[in-house]
């Protein structure tokens, strides 16, 4: 049975942990499972949170959905242990921390520069909930590229005990990435919503062919969406380097992530996919 806990000082060190905001979902659950197997035995730890210092003044910190029963019963399915649903004073005693992380540079690129202090808030957070939860390792979905960097680097620079693991982005059957955002979708913009998606796996197809031509097949598909009803306003389509989120150009080698950033209607969508690009093909460009 898995426990409900609202105060740290009530929670036993966990061999895993995976946070959220809640809104579970099935990608959600492959997290929760990743920790599961990684734990063995151990203590697989879910933390819930709705995280005011990522929400800007004009987002959706109001409507973004709470369900709390449902959350309980998903990570109970998926292998957790316990559900760590704290009050905001039990986080942020005291009222927002006038200390905070900051991402740095690195957090002021691409969804940072769309959305900014957002970054500043997530390491907030991520910092307070490891020391709260005291994990082995922490997982994160590939879903939130530059999320999964920073975090990697927060830890790394910030000398945190702790193993950052990554797991796969979980997609529905129809290529679009699972995200509790995704509720917020009519059924015509959820239509339209597939380009991302489309448009990651043109750029994936086409890779091959090097970085360049990877790029301009995923704007290719991105382009015609714009003229969809409803239509798909782009925020950035990129190939960019994870080891700091800066542009990977025409002749980058090794990893990348192809990341696309859209509206469909009033959601703000996000999506990628990580690549690699050997190094013969950058020589021979």
């Amino acid at each position: 049975m898995t426990e409900l806990v609202h105060h740290a000082a009530d929670l036993p060190p966990a061999a895993a942990v995976v946070m959220t905001m809640g809104a579970l979902h099935e990608g959600h659950a492959a997290l929760i499972r990743a920790a599961r197997a990684h734990a063995g035995r151990g203590q697989v730890t879910v933390t819930v949170f709705v995280n005011p210092l990522q929400f800007g003044p004009t987002e959706d910190l109001d409507r973004y959905p709470r369900t709390l029963d449902a959350d309980l019963k998903l990570a109970e399915l998926a292998g957790a242990d316990t559900v760590f649903a704290p009050p905001a004073d039990e986080v942020y005693p005291g009222g927002q921390p006038q200390v905070r992380i900051s991402a740095g540079p690195m957090g002021e690129r691409y969804e940072g520069g769309s959305r900014p202090g957002h970054f500043d808030g997530m390491l907030t957070v991520v910092a307070k909930l490891l020391h709260l939860t005291r994990p082995e390792a922490a997982f994160f979905g590939q879903k939130d590229a530059q999320q999964l960097a920073l975090v990697r680097r927060m830890a790394t620079d910030l000398n945190f005990p702790v193993e950052i693991v990554a797991v796969p982005t979980v997609r529905e059957d129809d290529g679009v990435a699972m995200s509790s955002r995704n509720r917020y979708l009519s059924e015509p913009e959820r239509r339209s919503a597939r380009a991302l998606s489309g448009a990651l796996f043109a750029g994936r197809d086409a890779a091959a062919q090097g970085p360049a031509v990877a790029l301009r097949a995923a704007r290719a598909v991105l382009d015609a969406a714009a003229s969809a009803e409803p239509p798909v306003v782009l925020d950035y389509a990129a190939l960019i380097d994870p080891a700091d989120f800066t542009d990977a150009g025409p002749a980058h080698t090794g990893p990348a992530v192809l990341a696309v950033a859209a509206r469909v209607g009033r959601t703000r969508l996000i999506d990628n996919l990580p690549l690699d690009f050997p190094l013969e093909l950058g020589a021979a460009r």
